[in-house]
């Protein structure tokens, strides 16, 4: 006689199995193959050069519109799916992408007018760009990339981080929704639904992918720039953060404590180390445990260190398996119940917590004597990545000083770190930020070429 509990098991575990596939199916450009990815996009791509600018504005509307709707439940799998981050900050950012990446606005033609006619460069697309985004930030990537690319007239295949696949793939299923919903081509933005190296090689190399954008470590980077075609690389930082005697300290703690606590800093942008004028430096460390911070001491910094980083071949590196957890976590493990959202703890220099980017809620600080020295050991921490630095001063000269010695793409005076992304400062938002390749904060212009048409003795009219 059967066992029915059993049966009714194996029932539940085929129907299961069944809503999977179908949800799979129901996905919007994913595919299982990044063959068929490639080809499904190159069609829509010929379709799509047909569009035009107002066209492409409508589609980048109904994704913005749609973002905006589901803001929540993206930043919700984000988190479940990864384990990194948390909702609130998310969602937050999927606000920032809907409401301030730029669109077909962004492409500035430009005239010359002279004796022998008109000259007339346009800003257009490259065709179909391949893109690689991270684990960090999966949607948020996938959505600010595409509203860029299909801004400037391309068409996008993603090969993404393989443990962030669920979350990205759906960003690939919004925009490709939004599309269609705003009378656009069908798989005008591409996936699979199990990325690997494989996959990304098969993008790489393909003839019918004109340009190449990578948003992840040095390694995907290098890869990117040995392909011979036109690339774009976000890297790695270690952004510094300097606080000098003349700084508003009750302020600079507060924004230190956002910036750097802001979805448990997985931002690359977030201050990750903290240098501070010794004569107030005490005044800083007390109105930041003010402000949401837990400061440790001693045994408890070395035990943490044990948690946070692994030592390899006589260097330290992160343990990923802490990347982007809560504060209160790494608190638990130490023994103490906070529901504080940074750690933070004081160090020499030379301390791992200062010189390796983890990722993670925590930050050391520093005490120097001067601005001299503040600078020297910021520049030797940022490790030459010129990504993103921050300082709070009312100096002028001091302001200056570090800007020029740092040289990074992205600098933020007086204000939290995100600040430098649109986040309550001026300007646009994007989540690939190209210090290695040049291009800085990517947006639709970054993803074109000129193209130059020349008219002599005609159209000037002077």
């Amino acid at each position: 006689m059967l066992d029915e509990k059993y049966v009714s098991e194996i029932v539940a575990k085929v129907v299961k199995s069944m809503d999977v596939e179908d949800a799979c199916r129901k996905q919007k450009g994913v595919f299982d193959t990044m063959e068929e990815a490639l080809e499904a996009v190159t069609k829509a791509r010929e379709l799509y050069r047909g569009y035009s600018i107002e066209q492409r504005e409508k589609i980048i509307s109904c994704i913005r519109k749609l973002i905006l709707e589901e803001a929540g439940e993206m930043a919700r799998l984000g988190v479940e799916e990864t384990g990194m981050g948390n909702v609130a900050d998310k969602t937050i950012k999927h606000q920032l992408v809907a409401n301030k990446t730029p669109g077909t606005e962004d492409l500035h033609p430009v005239a010359l007018t002279g004796d022998q006619g008109l000259t007339l460069i346009e800003m257009a697309p490259y065709g179909i760009i391949g893109s690689i985004t991270p684990s960090t930030n999966p949607s948020e990537t996938v959505l600010c990339n595409s509203i860029g690319m299909l801004a400037a007239g391309n068409g996008v295949v993603f090969n993404p981080h393989p443990n962030a696949k669920k979350t990205a793939n759906y960003a690939v299923d919004l925009v490709n929704r939004a599309v269609l919903e705003a009378g656009g081509p069908e798989n005008i933005v591409v996936s699979v639904k199990n990325p690997t190296m494989d996959s990304s090689n098969v993008m790489m190399k393909s003839p019918v992918v004109r340009m190449l954008v990578a948003t992840g470590g040095p390694g995907v980077v290098r890869a990117l720039l040995s392909s011979g075609k036109k690339a774009i690389g976000a890297g790695a930082g270690n952004p510094p953060v300097i606080v000098d005697n003349t700084a508003d300290v009750k302020k600079a703690a507060k924004d230190i404590v956002d910036g750097a606590s802001f979805d448990n800093n997985l931002p690359c942008i977030a201050e990750k180390e903290c240098f501070a004028f010794a004569d107030i430096a005490d005044e800083l460390i007390d109105e930041m445990t003010k402000n949401g911070a837990y400061l440790i001491r001693g045994e408890q910094i070395d035990r943490l260190l044990k948690i946070a980083l692994i030592e390899k071949d006589g260097k330290y590196v992160i343990n990923k398996k802490w990347v982007g957890k809560d504060a209160k976590k790494f608190l638990k493990e130490l023994g103490i119940e906070s529901d504080a959202k940074l750690i933070i703890c004081e160090t020499e220099e030379m301390h791992p917590f200062v010189q390796v980017e983890m990722m993670m809620p925590v930050l050391a600080v520093v005490r120097v004597k001067d601005i001299d020295e503040a600078i020297t050991m910021a520049v030797r921490a940022e490790h030459g990545n010129r990504h993103s630095a921050h300082i709070h001063s009312k100096n002028i000269d001091h302001l200056t000083c570090f800007a020029r010695a740092v040289e990074t793409t992205i600098f933020v005076k007086n204000a939290p770190s995100y600040a430098g992304i649109g986040a309550g400062g001026e300007g646009y938002t994007t989540f690939t930020i190209a210090g290695p390749t040049g291009e800085g904060l990517t947006a639709a212009h970054s993803f074109t070429r000129q193209r130059r048409c020349v008219m002599v003795d005609g159209l000037h009219i002077i």
